[in-house]
């Protein structure tokens, strides 16, 4: 199985430097505006480029966060506590890569200190950083833990992510209430058992609320 590591994400990241100016994007969005079969210069239209782009800027926003510097700070002054730590019901709001697509959900994270921990905030900002990008739900649920993993090497980390795709529930096979669960187990999480049965029983089941919120 092939794993994105964070320097590989950095790299790619880096890529985008390239990017088209946002007059392009502007454009780009009114030939689409056309190929759909509408008029962009009537009035409803006339300033849709500019809030396609705008809008782009926010869906897309984690291109320019690095997950890694986001973790860097951690905190030693623990008492010792060496349990599992979990942060639960994250809000998802990504972006199907293949139809460019809503992907709504929530993602859960833990990990078992070795040490150090790190503000529970910063672990959301990480599953942000990774899915204010185009995405498929696999790879990001690797990236998050993977990131996790590498930067604050704790004795285990896990992320689940529970999400419904709008590339399957309003097109294609049409099939609303679907909800996709993926996970990532490493260290203690995938090698004990006893450890893994505790994280989903603090979990739960938290499928139902993914689409009623």
């Amino acid at each position: 199985m092939n794993i994105v590591t964070p320097t590989q994400d950095r790299s790619a990241t880096a890529a985008t430097d390239s990017r088209p100016t946002r007059e392009e994007a502007e454009a780009a969005v009114r030939t689409l505006l056309r190929w759909a079969g509408d008029d962009p210069t009537r009035e409803g239209l006339i300033d849709t480029p500019k809030r396609v782009t705008r809008a782009f800027e926010e869906f897309f926003v984690g291109y320019g966060v690095d997950p890694v510097a986001l973790l860097e700070r951690t905190f030693a002054e623990t008492d010792g506590y060496d349990e599992i730590v979990l942060l639960r019901d994250i809000r998802l709001e990504s972006t199907c890569e293949h139809h460019m697509a809503p992907i709504i959900g929530r993602v859960h994270v833990a990990y078992l200190p070795h040490r150090r921990v790190v503000g529970i905030s910063k672990l959301a900002r990480v599953v942000e950083a990774y899915a204010k990008r185009l995405q498929i739900q696999e790879k990001m649920t690797a990236q998050i833990a993977n990131t996790i993993q590498e930067v604050l090497v704790p004795r285990g980390v896990a992320v689940v992510i529970e999400a419904a795709h709008q590339c399957m529930t309003t097109r294609g096979v049409h099939k609303p209430g679907v909800t996709m669960v993926t996970s990532r187990m490493l260290g203690a999480f995938r090698d004990d058992p006893t450890t893994r049965r505790e994280l989903l029983a603090m979990i739960g089941n938290r499928g139902s609320t993914i689409l009623t919120e």
